[in-house]
């Protein structure tokens, strides 16, 4: 079999201009490993928040269970005990008592505390003079309680926050602050000056500053990262665990594709200075960080379909392939016939994470033999036959890209395959077009079905595919694969 060389580039991999290009006639072997650009895989991130929120919980339960036998009693404290630690912890959490934050306040959770206590209390002695007139709390023992309760809860989490700080002091979390110079500086020095918070700064990804030979040399402190490179090398050399936001997260489509490379790293996202304002309200004064307003925000988890989307893949390619073999095996045999050897096209794409492969489809293009050229055909020896427009047009050309859906470079729905030069050009003139490759390639995606190929500005169809990954689901697939094949008879495959 041969290859069809003039559609596919010659490397897999994003390589500068100045790499040398691999002949023609050199085997195309896809690339093992992520690309350079790209971010290790996705870690879960659920681990640091639990380890922040379970000694809380436990903190909350044992205030509890030693307030309710000293107010209650040892007969009627079990009855009523398991409903109050549940009741408490629900109002603690919808207060968000549980939140994750660097430099928590007790002062400042107090009147909250206070105010959860009283309500928990009080709704358990109007159940008690419903249930048991007799033992009805009399308003000194309810303020009291409440007293006594919000002091233990209030100890109680103060020692957590004391050995948590201490924890932070030993283990800092490596920590990347996105924001233009100054502040992120600013930012930096407070965080390096005050170990409690646990963060350590080690880099400064800078928006809005010139790079390369005029941007100015970097102060001391954390080196200054302008290349997604930098990102990368900075990440995986520290293990980044946080990334704090000094500018706006969605200001711009740089700051918005890194967020988008951070969420999916698991990293917990923190909100500083300008940019924790909330719905255009300015910042609260309380929960600062060295003078900083300072908020988490709050990401859902990526949702890339897993292992249930790759099983509708495998499901869908076993029974495509077998009900288009005959087909195939026809359209495999014409080109045998009319344009000799060599039935399979193999153009190198680049798949998620990066990570290149060989895009298989039937070969349409033989070598230019004197006759009159078709329109549209290259002018780089090769010519459309008559075959191959029969095939493209009916679509039997690229079935055989099933069965890169069944080995997991394709997915039935996902952004457009393209090929690593494409890439390298895109990703250079638009900043969110590398976020594209959080998921596997498509045989059809959002922007396919809405009318955007190859020619099509990388704008939009970089948005296009950052919205169908980030708003992913089941039912969204569904709709595109109807659109899908409802547009086949008026479009020749591509």
């Amino acid at each position: 079999m041969t290859t069809d060389s003039a559609d596919a580039p010659h490397s897999a991999r994003v390589r500068p201009p100045a790499a040398a290009a691999v002949p023609a006639t050199a085997a195309v072997h896809p690339p093992r490993g992520p690309a350079r650009e790209t971010l290790p895989p996705p870690r879960p991130g659920r681990g640091v928040r639990q380890r922040a929120v379970t000694p809380l919980v436990a903190a909350d339960c044992l205030a509890t269970a030693c307030t309710a036998p000293a107010v209650l009693g040892t007969g009627t404290a079990p009855m009523a005990l398991g409903p109050m630690i549940l009741g408490l912890l629900l109002l603690h959490s919808r207060a968000g008592l549980y939140r994750p934050h660097p430099a928590p306040s007790l002062l400042g959770a107090l009147p909250v505390l206070l105010g959860r206590a009283a309500l928990c209390w009080c709704a358990v002695a109007a159940v008690l003079a419903a249930v048991r007139p007799a033992q009805a709390l009399p308003p000194a023992l309810l303020a009291g309680a409440v007293a006594l309760h919000t002091a233990l809860v209030c100890g109680a989490r103060a020692l957590v926050h004391r050995a948590r700080r201490a924890a932070a002091r030993r283990r800092p979390r490596a920590t990347l602050i996105v924001g233009a110079e100054p502040a992120a500086r600013q930012l930096a020095a407070v965080l390096h000056a005050r170990p409690g918070y646990g963060m350590r700064p080690v880099g400064v990804v800078v928006t809005g500053a010139p790079a390369g030979p005029e941007a100015p040399p970097a102060p001391a402190g954390p080196p200054r990262l302008t290349t997604p490179q930098d990102i990368t090398r900075a990440v995986i050399r520290h293990t980044v665990r946080d990334a704090v936001f000094t500018v706006p997260p969605y200001g711009d489509p740089y700051t918005a594709a890194l967020l988008r490379r951070f969420i999916d790293q698991g990293a917990a996202i923190w909100l500083a200075g300008a940019a924790a304002a909330l719905e255009g309200r300015p910042p609260p004064a309380s929960g600062h960080l060295g003078g900083f307003a300072w908020r988490r925000l709050e990401t859902a988890p990526p949702r890339h379909g897993g292992a249930g989307k790759r099983a509708l893949d495998l499901v869908l390619a076993v029974v495509a392939l077998v009900v288009a073999a005959p087909v195939l095996l026809g359209g495999a045999l014409a080109v045998r016939l009319a344009d000799g050897p060599g039935v399979l096209c193999r153009q190198e794409r680049v798949g998620r994470g990066g990570r290149g492969f060989l895009l298989l489809t039937l070969r349409t293009r033989r070598p230019y033999d004197g006759d009159a050229a078709a329109p549209g055909d290259a002018a780089d020896g090769l010519r459309t036959s008559r075959v191959g427009r029969l095939l493209r047009r009916t679509g039997v050309a690229g079935l055989p890209r099933w069965w890169n859906v069944l080995r997991g470079d394709l997915s039935l729905v996902g952004p457009c395959p393209e090929g690593p030069r494409t890439v390298e050009r895109c990703t250079r003139s638009c900043p969110e077009y590398g976020a594209r490759h959080r998921m596997a390639p498509g045989l059809t995606g959002l922007a396919q079905v809405h009318g955007l190929h190859g020619g099509s500005p990388v704008e939009d169809r970089a948005r296009f595919d950052n919205l169908y990954i980030d708003s992913w689901s089941w039912g969204q697939d569904v709709r595109i694969m109807l659109r899908a094949v409802a547009r086949l008879p008026r479009r020749e495959d591509r």
